[in-house]
């Protein structure tokens, strides 16, 4: 009886551990759903799979010009080139669709990822430019438009429809991860802005004529193209803003800014992706 009634006790024990342990939040689910609440209790008619639009969920006539546009791209012949670029064989012989997990397709969402080998975050364009060094090419410069910038902007569109997937699993991804949120949310350079204050403190303000966005949803749709054929990647974005903020912008491809696209994309987890899209 004393070792059925130690049993049972101990089972209990562990029912009540399985039970809090499901019922922790891993942080970017509960930085994400933090920022949710807040931009439901500002914006409650906006459906949160609609976040994925930018400051076109704030604004009916812009949404519908974003649409018109989207029937016939201004520039689908970048995406043409970035397609040649993806299907250019390598120095091995090999392409990238050889090279990456899936032929390269329905992978995109799953970047940036912690490696945990190197002990750092591994962006989209990292792991095209490391196919090209494994096969014996030299990787593309980061900012390039017409190398790096279109090969990306086709090779995402190869995932439209996945949702966002960012794990932060460990002690040394979930550093990584609070450096970028520390990032996000850290006050620079003259204006003494942060990422947070136009994207969580004052989305839907006009600043500059631009309504500002939601954070979450965010990451999902890079490379742009602004105005036309102006190509812009999640981190050229970022360098662009440091400049607005008055603050010199670290390097592309840093630590810093790796970790940053690395919270600043866990924050769209569960949400579709729509690579080249164009904004104004």
């Amino acid at each position: 009886m004393k070792r059925t009634t130690r049993s049972l006790i101990a089972l209990a024990g562990i029912g009540i551990l399985i039970a809090a342990t499901a019922g922790q939040a891993s942080p970017d689910a509960a930085d994400r759903q933090k920022l949710i609440k807040l931009y439901q209790g500002r914006f409650p008619d906006i459906k949160v799979n609609d976040y994925v639009l930018g400051s076109l969920a704030l604004d009916p006539d812009a949404k519908a010009q974003y649409l018109a546009i989207m029937e016939f791209p201004p520039f689908s012949g970048e995406i043409e080139q970035g397609e040649k670029l993806w299907k250019a064989p390598l120095k091995s012989g090999k392409t990238y669709a050889d090279c990456l997990p899936n032929g390269g397709r329905m992978i995109a969402g799953n970047y940036p990822m912690f490696d945990a080998d190197s002990g750092k975050v591994v962006t989209f364009e990292d792991a095209l430019n490391q196919c090209r060094v494994a096969n014996g090419d030299t990787p593309y410069p980061l900012g390039d438009k017409l190398t790096l910038g279109r090969l990306t902007a086709y090779a995402r569109s190869l995932s439209d429809g996945m949702k966002m997937n960012i794990k932060v699993d460990g002690p040394a991804a979930l550093k990584a991860y609070e450096d970028g949120k520390k990032t996000f949310y850290g006050r620079v350079g003259q204006l003494n802005f942060s990422c947070a204050s136009c994207h969580v403190d004052n989305v839907g303000n006009k600043l500059r004529s631009e309504i500002m966005h939601m954070a979450v949803g965010a990451a999902t749709h890079w490379p742009v193209f602004r105005g036309g054929e102006n190509l812009f990647t999640l981190q050229a974005r970022y360098a662009f803003c440091y400049e607005l903020m008055r603050h010199v912008p670290p390097p592309l491809g840093s630590e810093k800014m790796n970790n940053l696209e690395y919270f600043h994309s866990a924050l769209s987890n569960g949400l579709e992706m729509r690579a080249s899209v164009f904004r104004k």
